[in-house]
């Protein structure tokens, strides 16, 4: 049994055997009785993409282009103590509900609620699962919760532990709802199954519930009665093991924990697309899950899946075939779970090219006519847009044949999907007058650099093995790319489509010999186990992936084994570039894309220039505009602003002098200009959301790494700048 923690004002109370609640018992909200369900209207932030649709949206303005230079610390929370060690990727985002605010934090992913006018801490409850979260593949403080309420005053917190437990709270405690599940959670390694050969044959069986790898650091999805939770595994480039757990995403009943409906993103015998993965390869492969947001159409009733790739990341030769639904977004009943439609955007990955944002729901006019759209954001900078109710495209999505891999036994396919409109949001290939051109000389030492490797003007171009011929293939968004698990956001006010965007994550990819002779076929082949089975597993030394618990903290020199293009040590394709990247800025963009037309709007570089850059003496003496940052962050919309932090910490030289750190930076949502920020002591890590309670409006965002331990930043107007309230401004 897990061990948790029970803690009041008064004394530590034992409950239960070995479970306990740690909360600090907080007095019953003011207007509580009766307040119905949260609104947008009432200044809160009641989910984590702010609704159900993805939007991060909220139409408010107190907050805006002539004040935001203004905004000063309200509070800050300093997450620290929420765990055994303190933590330096905090990704949350908070909700606000009811004057509360809820939010994960610290190793040991914590549930808090504070006071959302002063930050004082309500309740706290933290769940030690022992062996189990150490075991767990996705680990640390996750990237938030849900809420439901009945709207009479049952108030529940929900979210998946590191163990991957299904918990829910009640919010105005913090104790478990003890009818949920069995004593407040479902535990949901149970009906997890992985392939295993028996006596010749192979079965799908359970995996262990304590060693078996599956987790999740994303929200579950709220929908009326029904919360829906996703499943996700280790993720890294080195991971060796051909089988694993098999991808779900399972409903249940929100009120008592009961299971409603089960898709299995790996089709089994039977199911539609089963037959997409050939040779039998269905048996030992896994992974295929959904690790991050989903969104729905609580009127429509579908809920969209956007689907990670199957096990192994670059080589599919223990996995021939298209492999649905790997990266493929799908549409489901809601009420059912049966598929109503799905597009595969990548078939039979070899890029990890996962879809990683949330879809993006949105109504908008097309040629005249009213149409409800969906949109999936990617790494490759294409925003793949379709009819939700239907699944065909808006604009025409083209089937072109693309480069094929010559490694052994790989059977890439022969065309990928590419999309006409709307324009890619980030590079998603290195064209020719993309590489770097300050100088001359640094262009032709680029120039000749990329001669070594397997260089295409396209975005699917597989992995070599290093040979006198390539030491790689030159890749642009497959890991760090474009839009990840920050996502996007729109303004359903007037159609516009807004993201941050990494316009610079560009690599030397290769499959080392060593790690490709562990993962070919004959290596694996008859049995392909899975990784819990291996010896030595959970061992010290046993090199594990980078996400999971029991992961090695010292990365090897070098930077592994697949990947390529960088980690530790000489870099043939940046080397004489003095540190400079290889591709020319903007390194980080912002972009407006109007989705009435599929045309961008504007594009700015985000972020200040780096350090490494404004400072490089091979640039001495030249005028440099600003490049934007390399990295990803979100961003969050009011009715006029885009409010997004910076993705690293800098030193610029003044004026306006600053000390060393990030700014939060507001855009103005119509021309991109730059219009006010404000100093944090670290870079964005979490996506930011904003709110309004008692007439104040706060913008709250996570920010941590680096030396720099994990906090919460609450940010609002001086008193004296606030007008007084009226009559919508709580």
């Amino acid at each position: 049994m897990p061990r948790t923690l029970f803690r009041s004002t008064l004394a530590l109370v034992s409950v239960a055997l070995a479970i306990v609640v740690l909360a600090w018992m907080a007095p019953r909200l003011s207007g509580q009785a009766g307040s119905g369900f949260p609104s947008k209207e009432n200044g809160e932030w009641a989910h984590y993409n702010s609704d159900i649709k993805g939007s991060r949206y909220m139409p408010l303005d107190q907050i805006n282009a002539s004040n935001f230079n203004k905004l000063e610390v309200a509070w800050r929370f300093k997450t620290d103590n929420l765990g055994p060690r303190p933590e330096y990727k905090l990704e949350g985002t908070p909700l606000m509900v009811k004057g509360t605010l809820y939010m994960t934090g610290g190793t040991r992913r914590a549930v808090v609620a504070l006071d959302a006018k002063t930050g004082e801490q309500k309740w706290v409850y933290a769940m030690d699962e022992g062996k189990r979260a150490e075991m767990a593949p996705r680990v640390l403080s996750g990237r938030g919760l849900s809420y439901w309420t009945d709207g009479k005053g049952d108030d529940r917190i929900i979210y998946v532990t590191i163990g991957y437990r299904l918990v829910q709270l009640n919010a105005r405690t913090g104790q478990p709802i003890s009818t949920f599940g069995k004593g407040g959670m479902v535990d949901l390694k149970e009906g997890v199954v992985y392939g295993k050969l028996v006596n010749g044959r192979w079965q799908q069986v359970q995996i262990p519930l304590v060693e078996g790898e599956i987790g999740v650091n994303s929200t579950p999805l709220v929908v009326g009665d029904m919360v829906i939770v996703q499943s996700a595994m280790a993720e890294g480039l080195r991971y060796e093991y051909t089988n694993n757990a098999k991808g779900l995403v399972r409903a249940y009943d929100v009120r008592t924990g009961r299971q409603i409906w089960r898709f299995n993103m790996m089709p089994g015998p039977g199911e539609f697309g089963h037959e997409t993965w050939e040779n039998g390869s269905w048996n030992w492969t896994g992974n295929t899950g959904v690790w991050t947001e989903m969104s729905a159409d609580a009127e429509a009733g579908i809920v969209y899946l956007p689907g990670e790739s199957p096990t192994i990341d670059a080589y599919g030769g223990n996995r021939p075939g298209a492999g649905l639904f790997g990266e493929t977004l799908v549409a489901l009943d809601l009420k059912t779970g049966k598929r109503k439609w799905h597009f595969q955007i990548v078939h039979h990955g070899l890029w990890d090219y996962d879809l990683a944002g949330a879809p993006l729901l949105m109504d908008v006019t097309i040629d005249g006519k009213p149409r409800k759209i969906v949109g999936q954001t990617s790494k490759e900078g294409w925003l793949y847009t379709f009819d939700r109710i239907t699944g065909e495209p808006i604009w025409p999505i083209i089937e072109k044949p693309v480069p094929q891999s010559d490694v052994p036994g790989e059977k890439s396919w022969p065309t990928q999907p590419f999309p006409t409109k709307p324009p890619t949001y980030s590079r998603n290939y290195l064209a020719k007058d993309d590489v770097i051109d300050f100088t001359p000389e640094l262009r032709a030492k680029a120039m000749e650099n990329l001669k070594k490797y397997r260089w295409e003007e396209m975005p699917f171009v597989p992995y070599v093995i290093p040979s006198e011929k390539w030491l790689g293939t030159i890749l642009v968004g497959n890991t760090m790319g474009g839009v990840n698990w920050e996502g996007s956001s729109f303004n359903p006010e007037t159609g516009i489509f807004y993201t941050q965007a990494n316009n610079s994550s560009i690599s030397g990819a290769s499959l080392s010999q060593e790690y490709f002779d562990s993962i070919k076929p004959e290596k694996h082949t008859p049995n392909h186990i899975a990784i819990w089975e291996a010896p030595g597993f959970g061992q010290p030394g046993f090199e594990a992936p980078s996400t999971s618990g029991y992961a090695r903290r010292e990365a090897p020199a070098g930077g592994g084994r697949a990947g390529g293009g960088g980690g530790r040590g000489a870099n043939p394709l940046t080397d004489g570039l003095g540190g400079l990247p290889i591709i020319k800025p903007p390194y980080g963009v912002i972009t407006a894309l109007d989705m009435h037309d599929g045309t961008m709007k504007w594009q700015v570089p985000h972020g200040d220039t780096p350090d490494a850059v404004r400072n490089s003496p091979l640039l001495k003496g030249l005028n440099i505009p600003k490049t934007g940052q390399n990295g990803i962050v979100g961003v969050c919309l009011t009715k006029s602003l885009v409010i997004v932090g910076d993705p690293q910490v800098t030193s610029p030289p003044g004026p306006p002098d600053r000390p060393r750190g990030a700014m939060l930076r507001a855009y103005d949502q119509e021309t991109g200009k730059e219009v006010g920020a404000v100093w944090m002591p670290s870079s964005q890590s979490g996506n930011p959301m904003t709110y309004m309670l008692d007439g104040r409006q706060y913008i709250i965002v996570a920010v941590g790494g680096g030396n720099y331990s994990s906090e919460y930043i609450a940010f609002a107007l001086p008193q004296s700048d606030i007008a007084r309230p009226t009559n919508n401004q709580r």
